[in-house]
């Protein structure tokens, strides 16, 4: 059985060793970036899930009662159309 080199036996571990600090810096740096992140979306004030819905909800009344007025003005126009003059 042929014995190792001890000179690639340190070279193998100094690589190891290089690639967890690696590793381990790459995760900080991800930590450190989710981080500035989040802060920057809170710095944002940007609206939640339901103040969004809240206003879909009330845009959708809005436009179905614009609808409904549209209805009632063509039916009074029509009306007015069809009177006779004086």
């Amino acid at each position: 059985m042929a014995g190792t080199n001890p000179l690639l036996d340190d070279i193998a571990s100094l690589m190891t060793g290089a690639l967890s600090a690696a590793r381990a810096a790459g995760e900080e740096a991800k930590t450190a970036a989710q981080a500035r992140v989040r802060a920057l979306i809170a710095d944002m004030d940007l609206a939640g899930r339901d103040e969004v819905e809240a206003l879909k909800a009330i845009a959708t009344a809005a436009l179905d009662r614009v609808e409904t007025l549209e209805t009632r003005l063509a039916a009074l126009e029509a009306a007015q159309a069809n009177s006779p003059k004086s």
